[in-house]
């Protein structure tokens, strides 16, 4: 039988490629409320990652299916909150993803033709309002759903916030690391301007330090009640078989980031912005998967099994195949 902390990848990839497909709708739709010149360059592309949102819903009825696996508490606590029941959970979770495609796909649609009918651009305002509403409170939904809660006696006023923000900056640095390796390759039809890395780079930074800002505020507000309940799942992360990787993503989406992106010629060099990208990528995926597989930790490391890498290639292997379509589709390369 797969352990939980290998089942814990799956989730962790899952949660990657959602926050992927609503975080390019979501950026596209702030750059055009507060009037962003620079959303012409990216818009196109940002949407384009929505492609990716049928195959989170795949993953998701997976790890739904794979019940107990996905949820430990299942059939493990003798009295559960009425949020902790996994058919609850399983409609709130498939009706919240049916609503958000819905809106999120008018967007999209919307967007383009809101480029040559004055007619969509009434609409797609209206719509592109409607977006960071929605975007917060499924994102808070699923935050609460596969990592809150996987303790069901463990929770936090900030713990949603903390999940959407450090989600937020890591698409960031898959669109730079998206735009770096296109524009590298030559095969963009309409290369954006040079100066896009340095509008996004600047967001990375004021996404890097508003999540530290999130985790600290989390972390104090456990930390200065000292609930046991509360501080055991914390201790247990920094202290436990994962201690390293706690503080790893720490570094990796924090430290770095910060250290180099706060000198101005680093926000204006495509090479080091690529860099500071891999960085806080590579650092998100640490970070969700030590706060659900830390849940309920084991000595067992993750992509260190079968399970763990060939999940993970399979489930980004199609993202890449479903990007580079979508991309071709929209006439973005060649």
């Amino acid at each position: 039988m797969i352990s939980f902390s290998s089942w814990s990848v799956l989730t962790v990839d899952f949660l990657i490629i959602l926050h992927l497909s609503l975080a390019g709708v979501m950026l596209a739709a702030l750059l055009h409320l507060v009037g962003a010149k620079w959303r012409f360059d990216i818009r196109a592309i940002s949407v384009s990652f929505f492609s990716l949102y049928p195959l989170a819903f795949v993953l998701l009825l997976i790890l739904l299916y794979g019940g107990k696996l996905t949820f430990p508490w299942v059939g493990s606590y003798e009295k559960l909150p009425t949020w902790n029941n996994l058919p609850f959970l399983a409609t709130r979770e498939i009706l919240g993803f049916i609503v958000v495609g819905i809106l999120y796909g008018s967007f999209v649609r919307l967007q383009a033709k809101a480029e040559t009918n004055p007619d969509a651009s009434h609409n797609f305002r209206w719509v592109a309002a409607l977006i960071p509403f929605a975007h917060v409170l499924f994102c808070t939904m699923v935050a609460w759903d596969f990592e809150m809660t996987l303790l069901p006696d463990w929770e936090s006023s900030m713990y949603a916030i903390y999940h959407f923000i450090s989600a937020f900056g890591m698409y960031l640095g898959v669109l730079v690391l998206t735009l770096y390796f296109l524009d590298k390759s030559g095969v963009f039809i309409k290369s954006p301007s040079r100066y896009v890395y340095n509008y996004i780079a600047q967001m990375m930074l004021g996404f890097s330090i508003l999540w530290v800002y999130t985790f600290f505020a989390q972390y104090l507000i456990i930390w200065y009640a000292n609930f046991g309940e509360e501080t055991d799942r914390i201790f247990l992360m920094q202290n436990g078989p994962y201690g390293n990787l706690f503080w790893s993503f720490f570094i990796m989406k924090f430290v770095f980031p910060f250290v180099m992106l706060v000198f101005p010629f680093n926000r204006h060099n495509p090479n080091m912005i690529a860099v500071i990208a891999c960085s806080i990528v590579a650092g998100t995926w640490i970070e969700r998967y030590t706060w659900i597989s830390g849940t309920y930790p084991s000595h067992h490391m993750p992509m260190t099994g079968v399970f763990d890498i060939g999940s993970t290639v399979i489930v980004f292997g199609i993202a890449y195949m479903i990007m580079r379509r979508s991309l071709k589709r929209n006439q973005l390369i060649r």
